[in-house]
């Protein structure tokens, strides 16, 4: 990674303000990057920008590789001609300061549809052009998503293995009449595709015109319920029934005596050493070209894996096994160069992934908030970071610093004004402040932590399945004041 000193702030689109329900990539994607600019921020991070699925966690997508079409500004089809201003009204409603995902799936399909045959039977002959020319080049994903979809919105949602027999394993007659019978439906979310990704592209160009650099996130793992588990199911370990063998998890540690099942499949590693590693390179190219650096969830599973037996019930009775990550990282080098990757190296970390991590130059991650429990060499204080490194006060995973303030006790409480020689006043700023002074390159601040906001704003909380990834800010919000001191800092600090 380039060892110029960052700053930047992490935000997943959802949580933009607008009309819709949820943040997109509308003018509040542009607005914010111009607040970002002004602050002198460089870096802006985001969550993973895959389709989801029940619970809504971007961590667990139908696609390794496509977009969420519910982030589309729907403007974008009535400045096209392709539906009219009234057709938007069913989609309006109050930003709560919380995303509705209920409601927003279901108005959008509607527009969408509409939308869809409009393009189809009006839309001028360049923009039929570049689909066609999306569709090419991405067809290697996207014709198996495509009818993926299709085929789920065809079984009301169902997953893929609980589908006939006969197109769960893709037989050939099979796939031939579903592509028949749905072609409407395939080109339908082919659609939606081209049109997510054109308007997040032209997101990231403006972002990087305003010299910020976009950094994405990837899940480590790949939802069971996804079209790359069921277009390519020799890339994980599955029986012949297509049930999983092994599935991914963490063992049980402090905060969880079960440990967590995940339940995602983990990879057939020898599949993929076979075939060079081609599924990863891809995956890593086009990921690459979303974002300028990209952050890998769960960085430790690719030196070594906990994998659990497919049905148990809690994560207890798995094993560690090892996986190629050196391989891997040898066989992207070779395809991309140096590769700007953060390693989420949070957890359970032993020396195999330290050595891993160093070994390619990439950074970890220091969170901030873990530095005030009572050890005394805690890796998470600032005055043991190395400058190849990023510093969070904390992640989504994390409460906000003014909720994680509230609850911890007095003795932490002390360590961290002893340390801070903070009194209890502005700690959010104290935290943000030690956070940009720190030797770390890179230095990333969640929305809510220059907010000062409590718990109420958490995106989400592990191991609940509900209720999360819901948090928007409100028009508004970005005061003045904020711009004022984050350009401070930066300048203080040399970022």
């Amino acid at each position: 990674m380039e060892p110029r000193r960052h700053s930047g702030i992490l935000l997943h689109p959802t949580s933009l303000p607008g009309d819709f329900g949820i943040g997109n990539f509308g003018p509040e994607s542009f607005k914010f990057i111009d607040f970002l600019a002004e602050a002198g921020q460089t870096l802006w991070q985001i969550l993973p920008l895959g389709p989801t699925g029940p619970g809504d966690s971007p961590y667990q997508s139908f696609s390794a590789f496509a977009i969420n079409p519910v982030l589309i500004d729907l403007n974008h089809f009535v400045n096209k001609g392709l539906i009219v201003e009234s057709d938007l009204e069913e989609a309006k409603c109050e930003n709560t300061g919380k995303v509705d995902f209920a409601f927003v799936n279901s108005t959008r399909a509607t527009i969408f549809r509409k939308a869809y045959q409009a393009f189809l039977d009006s839309a001028p002959e360049q923009d039929k052009k570049a689909f066609e020319s999306f569709c090419l080049r991405h067809k290697s994903w996207l014709d198996d998503y495509a009818l993926f979809m299709a085929i789920k919105d065809y079984y009301d949602g169902i997953a893929w293995y609980q589908w006939p027999l006969p197109i769960r394993k893709r037989e050939n007659r099979a796939m031939q009449n579903f592509r028949q019978m749905l072609k409407w439906q395939t080109g339908y979310h082919r659609f939606l595709q081209f049109v997510v990704n054109c308007q997040w592209f032209f997101v990231k160009a403006y972002a990087n015109d305003k010299k910020i650099k976009i950094v994405g996130d990837i899940p480590l793992y790949i939802s069971f319920d996804s079209s790359d588990a069921w277009a390519k199911p020799e890339m994980f370990m599955l029986d012949r029934k297509l049930k999983p063998i092994l599935v991914a998890g963490v063992p049980p540690d402090f905060f969880s005596e079960t440990g967590q099942l995940w339940g995602n499949p983990v990879y057939s590693w020898d599949y993929h050493k076979k075939t060079g590693f081609r599924w990863w390179i891809e995956r890593m190219e086009y990921n690459l070209e979303m974002a300028d650096i990209v952050r890998i969830d769960h960085f430790r599973g690719l030196a070594a894996y906990w994998a659990v037996p497919y049905g148990a019930k809690n994560a207890i009775d798995g094993e560690w096994l090892p996986a190629p990550g050196d391989a891997l990282f040898r066989a992207l080098t070779r395809k991309t160069g140096p590769l700007p990757i953060i390693a989420e190296d949070l957890g359970l970390i032993t020396p195999d992934v330290n050595e891993l991590r160093d070994k390619y130059g990439l950074p970890g991650m220091k969170i901030l908030m873990f530095g005030f429990d009572m050890a005394d060499e805690n890796p998470f204080l600032p005055h043991l970071y190395i400058p190849n490194s990023v510093v969070y006060t904390g992640t989504h995973d994390n409460d906000t610093v003014m909720g994680w303030y509230s609850s911890i006790n007095e003795e932490e409480k002390k360590k961290f004004h002893d340390y801070s020689g903070c009194s209890g006043c502005d700690v959010h700023w104290q935290m943000i402040r030690m956070s940009l002074a720190s030797v770390s390159n890179m230095a990333v601040i969640p929305l809510q932590d220059i907010m000062g906001l409590g718990s109420e704003a958490r995106m989400n909380i592990p191991g609940t399945p509900h209720s999360n990834w819901q948090w928007r800010f409100k028009d508004g919000d970005l005061l003045t004041e904020y711009t004022g001191k984050l350009k401070l800092f930066c300048k203080l600090y040399n970022r």
